[in-house]
């Protein structure tokens, strides 16, 4: 099924790059009210705006929607489960019950107390 689908998505969204690289741009229609030999062509002197924008409109909605369906197909299929996610080891000793030279975490020693402030030696000028 999910081949299917991601056939039918790319062949849509290669229709939807054919569909705009053929419309024309808005400065394409002043051409032909001077008669610029729009009324030999297959859409007639109107041009294929509308057809090309409402099947690009069709199309569009296709890819939204297979987009949506590839979504939901790989969310299904994902196999992330419980099992992968780490539980917390309970049988291990209280974090102050490890001796310090068991410890990952070096030990701190304290040189001065908190609240007394360094003073820098005085300069001779």
């Amino acid at each position: 099924m999910e081949k299917i689908v991601l056939i039918v998505h790319i062949l849509t969204a290669l229709a939807i790059i054919a569909l705009i690289l053929m419309q024309q741009g808005k400065g394409a229609s002043a051409g032909a009210s001077f008669g610029a030999g729009a009324s030999q062509t297959v859409f007639g002197s109107e041009g294929g705006g509308n057809f090309f924008t409402r099947a690009t409109a069709i199309f569009a909605f296709v890819f939204f929607c297979t987009s949506f369906g590839l979504a939901i197909i790989a969310k299904n299929s994902s196999s992330i489960a419980d099992d992968a996610i780490p539980a917390v080891i309970e049988s291990g000793p209280a974090v102050n019950d490890v001796p310090a030279s068991d410890s990952d975490v070096p030990a701190v020693e304290q040189s001065a107390p908190a609240n007394e402030v360094p003073v820098a030696p005085a300069s001779e000028q």
